[in-house]
């Protein structure tokens, strides 16, 4: 996902339709938390001008990360869809972009701005939908307990303070 200015100066009127799959799984150098990452599908297209080149890109694939709870793998849908402009030099117009890059040197390389869009869309925590196992619901100390036990549950000091209120309610 590499081009010179020059090919893509050529594509301008043809237009550059991408759709592509590719590994990247640099990812997991760039996060350590990702612990795999899918082939992901790059879809989109480049449009051309004097002054900029834009890529409308349509990204898909998967993420394997661990639970926040239970560090069990979950794997991560995404599904982003991003405009990302190149400014070949310094233009008034870049800084109304909402997302803009300014091109160094002659090559294009898309790759990093497409790692970065699958990065920024990594949540903070995830949790799994399986339920926790046995082991790791109870440990030296502590135990996970649910709203419903713990609602079920008196403190056996007010027990008698528990009793003393079903007197009342009869």
């Amino acid at each position: 996902m590499k081009w010179s200015v020059h090919q893509l100066q050529k594509l301008q009127h043809k237009g550059l339709n991408l759709d592509e799959v590719i590994d990247l799984s640099s990812l997991r150098e760039r996060n350590h938390e990702i612990r795999a990452v899918s082939p992901v599908h790059v879809d989109g297209r480049m449009d051309y001008s004097a002054a900029k080149i834009t890529f409308h890109l349509h990204l898909t694939g998967t993420l394997i990360l661990p639970c926040s709870r239970t560090l069990a793998d979950v794997e991560f849908p995404f599904d982003i869809r991003t405009i990302e402009t190149f400014y070949r030099s310094p233009d008034e117009d870049m800084y109304d972009a909402e997302e803009y890059h300014l091109l160094e040197g002659d090559v294009l390389d898309l790759l990093p701005v497409i790692e970065d869009n699958i990065l920024t869309e990594i949540p903070i925590q995830i949790f799994s939908d399986e339920p926790v196992s046995e082991e790791m619901s109870h440990g030296q100390g502590w135990e996970v307990v649910a709203e419903t036990e713990e609602q079920e549950k008196v403190d056996p000091r007010l027990a008698d303070l528990a009793k003393f209120f079903d007197k009342d309610k009869q």
